[in-house]
C-alpha cells in the first residue's frame, strides 16, 4: 500500500509539473520569438552567407548555431594574424537584454572600467560564454568591431551582446 501510495504521489508531481508554463522548453520558444520580434522591430535582413557590404543592418548567420546572428562593424586589422586556439582575447563590450517593448535595457557594460574583459581563446579552463568563442573566430583579427544577437544558454545569460 505505502509503495502505490509513493508511486501515485511521483506521478502526481510529475503531471503537475508538466502543467507548468515556465518549462525550459517554453521558456527557450518564448525566447526565440523575442529574437524574432526584435530583428524585425530593428528591420535587420538575415543573410546565410557573409556580405561583400554589411551595410548598417545586415546580419549574417552563423554555420551550425539556430538563432546566432552577426554584424561586422569593423575588421580590424587584417594584416595581423587570425586568432588561435589559447590566445588571450582582450573584450570591451554592451550586454542588452531584450524586452516584449520596442526598446532594450542595457543590463552591463565594460566601456567604463579601467580595463577589458580577458579569457583565452577557446581555452577549456576558461569560463566563458560559448557564443564568444564562436564570435571571436569569426572576427578573426585584432581591433575587430562586431554586433552579435543570441540566444541567453550561449551568451552569458542574455540575449543580444555586441563586442
Amino acid at each position: 500500500m505505502k509503495a502505490k501510495l509513493l508511486i501515485f504521489s511521483c506521478l502526481l508531481l510529475l503531471f503537475a509539473g508538466c502543467q507548468d508554463n515556465n518549462t525550459y522548453s517554453r521558456l527557450q520558444t518564448d525566447e526565440q520569438n523575442l529574437i524574432k520580434d526584435y530583428i524585425q522591430r530593428q528591420g535587420i535582413e538575415i543573410v546565410n552567407e557573409v556580405p561583400d557590404d554589411w551595410g548598417t543592418n545586415k546580419y549574417c548567420t552563423v554555420e551550425n548555431y539556430d538563432n546566432i546572428y552577426y554584424h561586422m562593424v569593423n575588421l580590424g586589422d587584417t594584416l595581423s594574424r587570425p586568432v588561435r586556439q589559447n590566445d588571450k582575447i582582450l573584450v570591451r563590450y554592451r550586454r542588452y537584454s531584450l524586452t516584449t517593448y520596442a526598446d532594450t535595457i542595457s543590463f552591463w557594460t565594460t566601456e567604463d572600467s579601467s580595463y577589458p574583459i580577458e579569457f583565452r581563446y577557446y581555452d577549456s579552463s576558461e569560463d566563458v560564454a560559448t557564443a564568444w568563442h564562436i564570435i571571436v573566430g569569426l572576427m578573426k583579427y585584432s581591433g575587430s568591431e562586431c554586433k552579435f544577437i543570441c540566444p541567453s544558454k550561449l551568451g552569458d545569460n542574455e540575449a543580444v551582446n555586441q563586442v
